[in-house]
């Protein structure tokens, strides 16, 4: 499978999500999607991104927008952030790192001194035909969700 890129139609991909449901992309099509990229469940700066992301739900929704958190997690441990959490969104479960090699973000990364390979926190916005249209790569998560709700606006 080819790498996502800027200006080019994302391939369809299909992962098993929270609510007991598979999503695939070509099921959204005519709305705007947002893929965001974190790595673990229950982590400081991924729940406050996600957060973030629910904090803004209604907005993203005003505008044909859907939003999809992927990590590498298990769908029960995904169902339990979720819940904690109260998101209202979909997480995606990315066990075989399918979309994350689409998407090109599993990245050497420090960890406790000892180099792994890990999800860099990276957000991708596909509009309403397909095509990836914006990317963010080595993201801060503060102020973050609103750049990307710019980027929806400019569409």
């Amino acid at each position: 499978m080819s790498k996502a890129s800027v200006g080019k139609k994302v391939p369809d991909f299909t992962l098993p999500a929270t609510g007991e449901q598979d999503i695939a992309l070509s099921d959204l099509k005519g709305k705007n999607v947002v893929v965001y990229f974190y790595p673990k469940d229950s982590t400081p700066g991924c729940t406050t991104e996600g957060q973030n992301f629910g904090d803004k739900i209604h907005t993203f929704r005003r505008r044909k927008t859907v939003i999809l958190g992927v990590s590498r997690d298990s769908i029960k441990s995904h169902e339990n952030f979720k819940e904690k959490q109260q998101f209202p969104f979909e997480l995606l479960s990315d066990k075989d790192e399918k979309l994350c090699k689409l998407f090109d973000v599993i990245k050497e990364k420090n960890m406790y001194g000892r180099k792994v390979m890990g999800i860099a926190r990276s957000t991708f916005l596909i509009d309403d035909k397909g095509v990836l249209r914006q990317e963010w790569r080595k993201l801060k998560v503060p102020g973050h969700v609103d750049e990307v709700l710019e980027a929806v606006k400019a569409l």
